[in-house]
C-alpha cells in the first residue's frame, strides 16, 4: 500500500488499482471536483512519472490509448490544471512521492502491463445523471437518452428545429472541443448515418462553448459519460465491446436542471432546413457578438482573461471587414 497525501488531492495504491480523490482547496480545478472520487485500474496504466518543479513537483499517470473516455472524447483539450491524472505536490511530500512512484512502476513491471493501445474503455466514465451548460443550450444525460433544450440566446437554425432528444442507439459518436481563439468550441452529438457538419452556431445536434472555466468542463464530462456507453472507436464498426463496470444508474433521480424529458418526441430529419448555412459576417453580427461577450463576462461565464482575448479578436475583425 502506498498513499500520497497533498492539498492537491490524495492518491492510494493498493497494487491493483490507483484511487483518486481530488482536493477541495481552493485552486484545485473545477472539473476535478465535479468528477470526483474514482479508481484507475493498473491495467490502465501505462506509466507513472514525477515531474520535478520550483517547489516540490507534480506526480503524472500516463494511461494507455483509449482506455479512459474522458481522455479519448477531448483529445487533449483538457488544460494542465484540469487533468484528473495530475497531482501537484508539495516540497515536504516529494520523498512520499518518489515511493509511490516507485511502488507503481514495480507492480507495472511485475504484472508486464503492455504500454499500447486498448480497444475497450478500462475505467466506466463519469456518473449519471448530468447536466452541462454551454453558450447556447443545456444537455442532460440519464444514462440512456441525450437532451438538449436551447437559451434564449441560440441561433434562429437551432430555434426552428425545437429541442432535441436522442436515445443513446441513435447515436454514432460524440465529440467535443475546446474554444482556440474566436473559434468556437463545441458539444457535439452525432446520429447514424448524419454526414453534414455545420458550425456549432447553427448545428441543432451541437452545442457551442467560448471558454473552458465554467461550462466547459461539465460539457467534456458529459461527453465522456455518453462516449463510454457508446462503442469504443477502435472496437470495429458496429461491434461495441463492454466498458468497466460502473455503478447501477439511478433510477429515480431527476436530471439537475431540465425539464423532464420527454417520451414520445421524434428525432429530427436527418437534413437540416436550407437556412441552415451560416450568413456572411457583417457589422451587425460582430457588434451582436461583443454584446453577448459582454453579457458572458457579466454573468461570470468568461474569465476575465477569456473576455479580453476574445473582445479584442472581435474588434481586430470588426476594424478589418472580418
Amino acid at each position: 500500500m502506498a498513499e500520497l497525501m497533498v492539498r492537491d488531492g490524495t492518491w492510494t495504491f493498493d497494487g491493483d488499482a490507483v484511487r483518486i480523490v481530488p482536493g477541495r482547496e481552493r485552486g484545485v480545478h473545477k472539473l476535478r471536483q465535479d468528477l470526483g472520487e474514482f479508481t484507475v485500474p493498473l491495467a490502465a496504466l501505462a506509466g507513472i512519472a514525477l515531474e520535478p518543479g520550483r517547489k516540490g513537483g507534480r506526480l503524472r499517470l500516463r494511461l494507455r490509448e483509449g482506455a479512459d473516455p474522458l481522455l479519448q472524447v477531448t483529445g487533449g483539450g483538457l488544460p494542465d490544471e484540469a487533468n484528473p491524472y495530475r497531482l501537484t505536490v508539495d516540497a515536504g511530500r516529494v520523498e512520499v512521492a518518489e515511493y509511490f512512484v516507485d511502488t507503481v512502476r514495480q507492480a507495472l513491471m511485475l504484472e508486464q502491463i503492455p504500454d499500447g493501445p486498448t480497444d475497450r474503455y478500462l475505467l466506466p466514465g463519469p456518473s449519471v445523471p448530468l447536466s452541462a451548460a454551454g453558450v447556447d443550450g443545456v444537455a442532460t444525460f440519464d444514462g440512456e437518452r441525450v437532451h438538449l433544450e436551447w437559451r434564449w440566446n441560440t441561433s434562429e437554425t437551432k430555434r426552428d428545429w425545437g429541442p432535441r432528444n436522442f436515445p443513446l442507439g441513435a447515436l454514432e459518436a460524440v465529440e467535443w472541443r475546446a474554444a482556440a481563439g474566436l473559434e468556437s468550441g463545441y458539444l457535439r452529438f452525432r446520429p447514424r448515418g448524419a454526414t453534414e457538419r455545420l458550425k456549432p452556431e447553427h448545428d441543432p445536434n451541437s452545442i457551442e462553448l467560448w471558454g473552458f472555466k465554467k461550462e466547459s468542463g461539465t460539457t467534456a464530462l458529459l461527453a465522456a459519460a455518453v462516449a463510454a456507453r457508446l462503442p469504443h472507436p477502435s472496437a470495429g464498426a458496429g461491434k461495441a465491446l463492454p466498458a468497466a463496470p460502473a455503478a447501477p444508474l439511478p433510477t429515480a433521480a431527476p436530471l439537475p436542471t431540465a425539464a423532464p424529458l420527454p417520451t414520445a418526441a421524434p428525432l429530427a430529419p436527418t437534413a437540416p432546413r436550407a437556412s441552415a448555412a451560416a450568413p456572411a459576417e457583417d457589422h451587425d453580427a460582430l457588434l451582436r457578438r461583443l454584446r453577448e461577450l459582454g453579457d458572458l463576462h457579466r454573468d461570470g461565464i468568461l474569465t476575465e482573461e477569456e473576455f479580453t482575448a476574445t473582445k479584442a479578436a472581435v474588434l481586430r475583425r470588426f476594424h478589418t471587414g472580418g
